[in-house]
């Protein structure tokens, strides 16, 4: 009677504290005992807008979802999970027991004061494109949109990534215009800039090339897009030559290309961007400050 109490008061303690919900007598009894799993998702990283965030399954979780989506767990029970540039205050994580149990935790995520530059006039208006373009466009994205679709058992997510090129940061992750109070695109990704075109880059962290486009695409030049694992990759664009092919297993600090102006440029240099799932991340926050080199 005395472990059936306890049980049921730990339970709801366990709920009203947002922990998690457990179902079942014995389950809860196992509990209070100690004998059930520990509802701890150990996590570590940038709980940020633009941030990301590695855990450990609690122990026993059969299952894992974020914000209502399955997650995929490695095999020692290691998961990635990330925020996009315009994150909500608040995201969940649940896991689920093979008993049925579930256990939740809700994380706040910071906001980000991103740089903005407000023109005092409307945008200039575009001329539509041409058929060729948008024919040649929806080609392009759909190149892009079957790489990011693709998913190897690369190990570069677990790594901490380094700096593909040192140099000048000519535009910054999330920086955006406002035209006469109406938003702009902000920009999803890093600009490095070394004075010079064909300065030579590397891989930030390990993964698997899922694109490499010799052919230079309208926007993103020579674009290259590596595949580091749980559905996080990068993607290098504006490149003036590429040494790598798609399937190539490439590991951190390989050589991969060189810098350039190719597509939409203005000038030399690496627009390197990061994504997971449909969330755009700030690859700064997976290096830390660039230091003299």
């Amino acid at each position: 009677m005395i472990i059936r109490k306890t049980a049921l008061l730990i339970g709801a303690a366990l709920v009203l504290l947002g922990i998690g919900h457990v179902s079942g007598l014995n389950a809860r009894a196992a509990e209070a005992l100690g004998q059930g799993a520990t509802p701890d998702f150990a996590l570590s990283g940038e709980l940020t807008q633009g941030g990301w965030a590695r855990g450990q399954a609690p122990r026993g979780a059969v299952q894992l979802s974020f914000n209502g989506k399955r997650l995929p767990l490695a095999a020692d029970g290691r998961f990635l999970i990330a925020f996009d540039r315009d994150a909500a205050a608040t995201a969940q994580l649940s896991a689920r027991f093979a008993d049925g149990r579930t256990a939740n935790r809700a994380l706040a995520i910071s906001p980000r004061a991103w740089q903005l530059e407000h023109i005092p006039i409307g945008p200039r208006p575009g001329a539509p494109p041409s058929e060729d373009f948008a024919r040649r466009r929806a080609g392009e994205l759909a190149q892009i949109n079957a790489a990011r679709a693709v998913d190897h058992d690369s190990t570069g997510w677990r790594q901490k990534f380094i700096w593909p090129v040192y140099g000048r940061l000519s535009g910054r992750f999330g920086s955006q215009r406002i035209y006469n109070g109406t938003p702009g695109s902000y920009h999803s990704g890093l600009d490095i800039a070394t004075g010079a075109s064909g300065t030579p880059f590397v891989a930030p962290a390990d993964g698997v090339v899922i694109l490499a486009a010799e052919s230079p695409f309208s926007l993103e030049g020579r674009l290259l897009m590596i595949d580091h694992g749980m559905g996080l990759n990068s993607a290098f664009l504006h490149c003036s030559k590429l040494a790598v092919k798609v399937g190539d297993v490439v590991h951190q600090g390989q050589y991969l290309g060189n810098i350039g102006m190719t597509g939409r440029a203005t000038g030399p240099h690496l627009h390197w961007s990061i994504k997971w799932r449909d969330s755009r991340l700030d690859p700064l926050l997976f290096t830390g400050a660039m230091s003299p080199h």
